[in-house]
């Protein structure tokens, strides 16, 4: 119970990433960095972004008395082609491990490093409300009515996602049995709410063509409390014959000019087999050649942001007058 309440504490004090991520194109940059969710939205057409990090971490198994260092480095690199709605990324991650196990009453190291993943996957929207929903008209009759919840903004933006796993030479990191070659689907819903709050789910069905295929859910609240900084908490479900384990992370993250963002963020499990902890900082980036001219569309996201810069610069005289 003791370790429980400490990583609850943990989950609520460390704050984490931005993953609000952007619908079409818009003027700043959006990043799924530094949680494990992706949002509904394509980066926007001929936008090229990288997102990329370190995270350092422990895992220590209570049963086998196991003790793992770890570190990495992870990147995503996405890409918006033919038109807005369709995005194509690749993601993987770099992992280096070292583990200590007591055999025969001494201490025995081992150590395994290479690609722990690699996915080329397809992400297109296929629904966004701001778009297909016709939006209330005021009611110039009544201020109450105005102010009345509207059960249409319960109805997310969704996307669908799917991918290719691979691996390449003798990766110590698949599991025996395991193909180097794997499909990965995932059912993509954001929520974009007043406030500056959004919610992204993630329904994962991963290596479904092998003999222990992964299931898992990932559920991201993100909050902006400024136009430039945001953090959000998320968790996520692992199911699998293999590994299977429940997840939180926390971050923020912090937008510098348009097109630069930074983050840092950490990680806990709630078992011991293994209890594990991590700990990260990255970076995105993006190269925006969207044409200048170019018909944006009126998404939900992109609408909530072009309103938010429209704000500040008017915000700007009053500023100067002070």
């Amino acid at each position: 119970m003791r370790y429980f309440t400490t990583k609850i504490l943990f989950v609520f004090f460390i704050v984490f990433n931005l993953t609000s991520v952007q619908a079409q194109y818009t003027e700043t940059i959006n990043s799924n960095r530094p949680g494990a969710s992706q949002g509904a939205f394509s980066v926007g057409k001929r936008v090229y972004q990288f997102e990329g990090g370190a995270y350092f971490g422990n895992d220590y198994h209570a049963l086998r008395k196991s003790d793992t260092d770890i570190w990495g480095t992870d990147y995503s690199l996405r890409v918006g082609l033919l038109f807005e709605a369709l995005e194509i990324n690749l993601t993987g991650a770099f992992q280096a491990e070292t583990t200590i196990i007591p055999i025969g009453g001494r201490d025995t190291e081992f150590k395994r490093s290479n690609f722990r993943s690699n996915t080329l996957g397809v992400k297109y929207m296929i629904f966004d409300p701001f778009v297909s929903i016709e939006p209330d008209k005021p009611n110039l009759y009544s201020w109450k009515a105005n102010q009345r919840f509207k059960w249409k903004t319960l109805i997310p933006a969704v996307a669908v996602y799917g991918g290719l796993n691979f691996s390449l030479g003798d990766n110590p990191y698949l599991y025996p049995g395991e193909s180097a070659y794997s499909p990965k689907f995932a059912l993509i819903t954001q929520h974009n709410w007043t406030g500056s709050w959004v919610l992204v789910t993630n329904i994962i069905a991963d290596k479904i063509s092998d003999n222990n295929p992964t299931f898992a859910g990932i559920f991201t609240l993100t909050h902006a409390f400024t136009p430039k900084f945001a953090g959000f908490l998320e968790y996520q479900s692992i199911l699998s014959n293999i590994y299977a384990d429940d997840l939180a992370r926390t971050g923020v993250a912090l937008l510098i000019g348009d097109h630069l963002q930074f983050d840092v963020s950490g990680l806990i499990n709630f078992k011991n087999t293994p209890d594990r902890w991590q700990v990260a900082a990255g970076f995105s980036y993006r190269i925006d050649r969207h044409k200048d001219d170019e018909f944006l569309q009126e998404s939900e996201e992109g609408d909530y942001r072009r309103l938010r810069s429209k704000n500040l610069e008017q915000q700007k005289p009053v500023e100067n007058e002070q």
